[in-house]
């Protein structure tokens, strides 16, 4: 077996493993859940604007309507996921991660 096959059977079985699977898995159940939401977040603020003008326009604080304070919290919202995103993959996926890391570079010294 040469290195570079002794390499990939390193990798696969990582892959193949049940870390490997719960990394994945707690991946995919913050990330898609949350891309979804904002996906949703966002197409509401193009929609209202599109078709609800007469609301996005409401002025709310002299100048300032809905649609401005909408449009601004797009901005809050996805410093906001930034900053969730981080926390999660901090806490959950890092320390999976580092494991199977680890594990992997042992195998491959």
């Amino acid at each position: 077996m040469t290195a570079r096959q002794h390499d990939a059977s390193v990798y696969e079985q990582a892959q193949a493993s049940e870390r490997f699977q719960e990394l994945k898995r707690r991946f995919r159940a913050w990330t898609f859940p949350m891309t979804a939401a904002f996906l949703a977040w966002y197409l509401l603020y193009v929609v209202l604007s599109g078709w609800a003008r007469d609301f996005m326009g409401a002025k709310v604080l002299g100048n300032i309507n809905v649609a401005l304070i909408f449009g601004f919290l797009q901005f809050v919202s996805t410093f906001g996921i930034a900053w969730a995103y981080s926390r999660h993959m901090e806490k959950k996926i890092d320390p999976i991660a580092d494991e199977i890391r680890h594990e992997i570079e042992g195998r491959t010294e």
